[in-house]
């Protein structure tokens, strides 16, 4: 049987998932990391992507962060995300116009939003869509 951890995902808003994992993939600020039970401690920045999640019962489950900070302790696992979201409550609608208008953005130098804030809201619409390409494939048998 494989070693398991706790992990709890919250938002500012409210706690998003708490279960059991075999194993955790997050996309720290520095690249993805792969955590598994007894891992060293570590606290990092997460940035806009994907969390995924096995759990004991072997299922994966993936979910969205707009960023935040990531806290591992070698049997608990925290994510501390500024948003996040299951994958499969993302709005497809809603990234993708939020893409359209952060590129529209960057293009007009004399907006009101800056070009660092256009290219944060880039990236959080980008990494959206990235998480829902993800669930689709894993939902028709694909593996990553």
């Amino acid at each position: 049987m494989a070693m398991t951890m706790h992990i709890d995902i919250v938002s500012a808003e409210a706690e998003i998932y708490s279960g059991v994992a075999t194993m955790v993939f997050a996309p720290a600020e520095m690249g993805e990391v792969g955590i598994s039970a007894r891992h060293a401690p570590l606290i990092t920045r997460l940035k806009p992507g994907e969390v995924r999640v096995q759990s004991d019962k072997g299922d994966e489950l993936s979910f969205y962060v707009s960023g935040g900070m990531l806290e591992i302790q070698p049997h608990v696992i925290t994510v501390l995300a500024d948003t996040a979201a299951r994958a499969e409550d993302i709005d497809e609608k809603a990234a993708l116009a939020a893409k359209d208008a952060a590129e529209k953005a960057m293009a007009d130098e004399g907006d009101s939003i800056t070009h660092e804030q256009a290219v944060s809201q880039l990236q959080e619409a980008v990494a959206q869509l990235k998480v829902l390409q993800q669930m689709k494939k894993l939902k028709h048998g694909g593996f990553k």
